[in-house]
């Protein structure tokens, strides 16, 4: 820790250890990222992201990196929901996502909400790159502000590739400061919980899914290979996640 903020980096490696099941050879936390195996069922390794300190607060460089080898199996979760807070250091906070899945490899990446707290500033960038026959669930959940309280800034962009092509590519700005009309209806509508579910798997190179809405604020959309994206709005977090959860449940 420096009077600038944060530095810290968790790593995650994943490997089919020749007997049906997923070592983790690599499992590796610092500072506020702490990381625990939890007992899972099947060839399936679990993993607990669990945060040890507050934050990201302002001025912190966080980052999570997740490599997942040929025939491995990881789900990874989160103990808590994060909050991004305002901080003593100036500056934005940034937080990295860096996820690697190779050929017959699987990843579900389920962690909890991300809360932006009113006064934070925070970018998060999540890259995604899967071989050809990777599988992947990865679900983001957002809420703008806790209870009572104007959200602060958050910036979003997560890209996914698969095989060296990208499936998708996309960035969002809310709150103080953000491109004007994001609270509009062309985008959140006034609501404060946002979401997003990309689903890839080899079935659906001849069974893709069609473009359908979910109720009022929720889509299925096919993207340009075997995925889709489910987008979702809600009034809150409980909602969200289950327009969420009942989409994967079809989609899986």
């Amino acid at each position: 820790m420096t009077t600038a903020g944060v530095r810290a980096t968790a790593r995650i490696e994943a490997r089919d250890d020749g007997r049906g099941g997923t070592s983790l050879p690599v499992l590796d936390g610092e500072g506020p990222l702490a990381l625990r195996r939890i007992r899972g069922g099947g060839p399936e390794a679990r993993v607990m992201l669990v945060g040890a300190m507050s934050g990201p607060l302002g001025g912190d460089r966080l980052a999570v990196e997740a490599r997942v080898g040929t025939g491995a199996r990881l789900r990874v979760g989160s103990a808590a929901a994060t909050i991004a807070l305002p901080g003593q250091a100036k500056g934005e906070a940034r937080y990295a996502v860096r996820l690697d899945v190779a050929e017959g490899g699987e990843l579900c990446w389920l962690p909890e909400q991300l809360i932006s707290a009113g006064g934070s500033d925070l970018v998060v960038s999540s890259r995604i790159d899967l071989a050809a026959g990777a599988r992947l669930v990865f679900r983001e959940e957002q809420v703008l502000g806790r209870v009572g309280e104007e959200p602060g800034r958050l910036t979003s962009r997560l890209t996914v590739r698969r095989d060296g092509r990208a499936l998708l590519d996309q960035e969002l700005a809310c709150g103080p400061g953000a491109p004007g009309g994001w609270d509009g209806p062309a985008v959140l509508a006034g609501h404060r919980a946002l979401g997003q579910l990309v689903v890839v798997k080899p079935e659906f190179e001849t069974d893709l899914p069609a473009a359908r809405p979910l109720g009022e604020y929720a889509a299925i959309t096919p993207l340009a290979g075997p995925a889709v994206l489910v987008t979702a709005l809600a009034p809150d977090a409980l909602l969200l996640r289950r327009v969420l959860d009942e989409a994967l449940g079809e989609l899986t």
